[in-house]
């Protein structure tokens, strides 16, 4: 495995790390197992029949994660068949993220390149300190130390991904194919995370993005997908922006009432932020944000307004994600933290990470230039 520092110092609020990982899905996650272990992770005691059942889901449906489980295994010197320690889901789900996204179809697009923008808002705070308590000693921000990680299988398609925390989990990425995945939270203003935070059978949120660019190569394949695969809340419930690099998108829903949605608007510009969209269709006709809901119907109305009815070069579309950006707001303990640009025709992101405030607002680095092509 190869690891670089692409972005930040340990001076600024993030420090970035980009993992390239080659190999076998079982030397992948035998390399990824072994960082995420030196980084302080171990395995958590799961129920044996539930995790019976977990493997067993994953060989049927998801062989590469499967493959990479037991590579994590090995690293730790166990029979991968033992079912009472849960060897995914490296660190903790985020309890909470305001986000925005923005989807640009080729024939929207002034070079016929279909784009994602995504902002990642996220707190700045420690563990301690979004649970309401204190930080501990040395404690470091939850997303202060995000990785890029770009995994090359000698079987299955190449991918690279942003995790802030979860390295076998990811908030987004693209994978060889051009299809492109963005996890937002999905309902700000009422969601509730769930009482039992136990790993289940099927995907959790951090699991889904890397499940779809695992095994999909357009959005067709990635509903078919979802459709079939069994998922749960890790944590507070999310939606999930899909595109390909043929110009279709569309966004992955569940409602409280465990239904699945599938928004899809054709050829047209698709706007995502923190509220489920099968609940509020119309962009011009959205409810006033209050202190909960974290800007989301102002954001999206914003994305709205910028991308209907007009062509978008690749500058506009930054200009977009700026105009929905976190301000340095001292009185808001959260910023956007990283804010990208997915180019599923040349099958790059392009990514500026949050260094800090200064006096003429958030500071960000230079755009880094990454692939998920051979």
């Amino acid at each position: 495995m190869d690891i670089k520092q692409i972005a930040g110092s340990r001076n600024d609020f993030q420090l970035v790390r980009h993992l390239t990982v080659t190999g076998s899905q079982f030397e992948i996650g035998r390399a990824l197992a072994e960082e995420a272990r030196r980084l302080g992770w171990a395995p958590v005691p799961g129920d044996p029949v539930v995790n019976r059942a977990r493997m067993a889901w994953f060989e049927r449906h998801w062989p590469q994660h499967h493959a990479r489980m037991d590579g994590a295994a090995a690293v730790l010197g166990l029979d991968p068949n033992q079912d009472d320690l849960v060897l995914d889901g490296q660190y903790g789900l985020p309890v909470d993220s305001g986000c925005s996204a923005l989807w640009c179809p080729p024939s929207a697009s002034s070079d016929g390149h279909g784009r994602i923008g995504r902002n990642y808002d996220f707190f700045t705070s420690t563990t301690g300190e979004v649970m309401g308590g204190a930080a501990t000693p040395g404690e470091l921000p939850m997303a202060a130390r995000p990785h890029v990680i770009t995994t090359l299988p000698d079987e299955g398609l190449a991918s690279t991904v942003i995790t802030m925390m979860d390295l076998d989990g990811c908030m987004d990425g693209i994978n060889e194919a051009g299809l492109s995945v963005a996890l937002l939270m999905a309902d700000v203003a009422t969601a509730e995370p769930p009482q039992d935070s136990t790993a289940q059978v099927g995907l959790g949120q951090l699991h889904l993005p890397r499940f779809l660019m695992d095994t999909c190569e357009n959005a067709e394949q990635a509903k078919q997908a979802l459709l079939g695969a069994k998922q749960y809340d890790h944590g507070l419930p999310c939606h999930y922006l899909v595109a390909d690099a043929s110009g279709r998108a569309f966004v992955w829903e569940r409602g409280s009432d465990g239904r699945e949605h599938i928004v899809d608007l054709g050829d047209g510009p698709l706007c995502v932020t923190n509220h489920l969209l099968h609940r509020h269709p119309d962009p011009m006709n959205l409810p006033e944000d209050t202190e909960l809901t974290f800007d989301t119907f102002r954001r999206l109305r914003t994305l709205h307004e910028r991308s209907k009815g007009v062509t978008m070069s690749p500058d506009d579309l930054r200009e977009s994600m700026r105009a929905v950006q976190v301000d340095a707001d001292p009185a808001k303990p959260w910023r956007t933290t990283w804010s990208s640009v997915f180019d599923t025709a040349d099958r790059t992101l392009s990514t500026r990470f949050y260094l800090g405030d200064g006096p003429d607002g958030p500071r960000y680095t230079e755009e880094v230039v990454l692939s998920a092509a051979r």
